[in-house]
């Protein structure tokens, strides 16, 4: 319950910073974006990674990579098009864009499903990873944070060597479909950070997750922000 009630706190702290001045009542993901990294985003994602007991979590992975400003708001809008192929290709899956990123999530309805106690890539997981896979093709300019969790059922040990199985099987899998490992981490947290509530089996099934967080990667900065800086002298 603890790791619950801190991931709210982190989140809410996330969208009062979005939502609670005027300058993003309005505005769009890549406006938000480009708000949230000019109000320090490193400092942000590391109020985040303490309140979710790691900085390298998926949402304070992405809030603490932002860029800021003009160059922000470029990379919002690439990620933007990718947000919304995601949930053009993979009606079922969870896509928040937070910041300049992307969080994805599959639960046992969402896509990307495993049998109790199993790791293997099913084939209805097949069919979601492959189209995630020619997504991440076509948007090459990014990382990849892949992370594996549990609900609270069976052993901490158990459950956390299930959620690195987990995690490493849709790393592979996409690495085999021709993405290049070296845009993944890969993470796995077992029981530790259930997002909802392990004392329902609704919650458990929920907690049963694999989250992605899709970011900028360094050529992808470094391109936004020539743009921004040409925007700037024209």
């Amino acid at each position: 319950m603890k790791n619950v009630m801190n991931r709210m706190m982190a989140i809410l702290l996330v969208s009062s910073l979005l939502f609670g001045c005027e300058a993003t009542k309005n505005a769009n993901n890549k406006q938000k974006g480009a708000v949230i990294g000019a109000t320090g985003g490193a400092v942000i994602g590391g109020v985040i990674g303490n309140n979710t007991g790691d900085g390298n979590t998926a949402l304070g992975s992405i809030i603490g990579g932002v860029v800021g400003g003009t160059a922000g708001a470029i990379i919002g809008d690439r990620m933007d098009k990718q947000a919304k192929k995601i949930e053009e290709e993979i009606p079922g899956a969870e896509v928040e864009r937070v910041g300049e990123g992307i969080n994805v999530t599959f639960d046992e309805t969402s896509g990307v499903y495993f049998a109790t106690d199993k790791y293997n890539i099913n084939n209805e997981s097949q069919a979601t990873l492959d189209k995630l896979a020619d997504i991440f093709k076509e948007y090459p300019q990014t990382n990849i944070l892949v992370e594996g969790h549990t609900d609270n059922t069976g052993s901490d040990s158990y459950n956390l060597t299930l959620s690195k199985n987990r995690a490493q099987a849709v790393t592979g899998y996409l690495v085999d479909n021709g993405i290049d490992r070296g845009r993944f981490t890969t993470k796995w947290y077992g029981e530790s950070q259930p997002k909802y509530d392990n004392s329902t089996a609704e919650g458990r099934a929920k907690n049963r997750r694999v989250e992605i967080a899709i970011v900028a990667n360094d050529e992808l900065k470094e391109q936004a922000k020539q743009q921004a800086e040409q925007k700037e002298n024209n």
